[in-house]
């Protein structure tokens, strides 16, 4: 026969299970329990779904840079290049009579290839023979002589250099050892031109296109290099 300590130790285990049953609804209460949060929820219906899988408008508005996307979709940016003063001119008094939304900047380029030591073009081939025989005499054999067409042609090249102050010691050096007639100077690329970009709306810029591919034909644009956006 169990002893009354021993019945008082069923009794609380037999309470524990019951209320263990009872809480987790297997006694008539819900079959879910997160049921029964969702009955405590204030006003549920008022809960609105903004978006599924999107971040908000806010958000996409910073990755864009701060711009909405349709204000950033209308804007152009252009690039007109190889350009002679007259051709810009022109294209900027169009900017000024028609497209005045539009910002331009123009910046006039002049490529720089380095310097060189030289001895200026000479008549014919004759003469080019005679003044490389000279420069042998000289101890000078490092030079080439200029074949292509051009204004330097049939020039003597004794030498190409990065900065001015390089070639100036080149040509030092040459005079030293008797060559007189050398010289130095730029080597230039191709003539100075100017290159103008212009921003603003993109239905003002198609007009202008248009308009620029009128007046000059063999005129071409480009996009403008896109701005990596800086890190917060």
């Amino acid at each position: 026969m169990p002893t009354p300590m021993r019945l008082l130790v069923f009794v609380l285990v037999l309470a524990n299970l019951l209320l263990f049953v009872w809480a987790q609804g297997y006694l008539g209460g819900t079959a879910e329990p997160d049921s029964r949060r969702f009955e405590q929820q204030l006003l549920p219906e008022r809960i609105v779904v903004v978006s599924r899988g999107e971040p908000p408008e806010s958000a996409r508005n910073r990755e864009n840079g701060g711009m909405p996307a349709e204000r950033k979709a209308s804007e152009s940016c252009r690039i007109w290049s190889d350009l002679t003063t007259s051709e810009a001119d022109g294209i900027e008094q169009m900017l000024h009579e028609g497209f005045a939304e539009l910002r331009t900047s123009r910046r006039t380029v002049n490529e720089n290839s380095g310097y060189w030591v030289y001895i200026p073009p000479l008549a014919n081939k004759e003469e080019v023979g005679k003044k490389t025989a000279e420069l042998q005499q000289l101890g000078v054999d490092d030079f080439f002589v200029v074949q292509a067409s051009g204004p330097n042609q049939l020039a003597i090249s004794l030498g190409t250099y990065r900065t001015e102050e390089a070639a100036n010691a080149g040509l030092e050096t040459l005079r030293a050892k008797g060559v007189k007639s050398a010289k130095m100077g730029e080597r230039r690329g191709k003539p100075a031109y100017v290159m103008l970009e212009i921003r603003g709306p993109a239905a003002q810029a198609e007009a202008l296109q248009r308009s620029i591919a009128a007046r000059l034909p063999k005129a071409v644009a480009k996009a403008c290099a896109v701005t990596p956006a800086s890190s917060p």
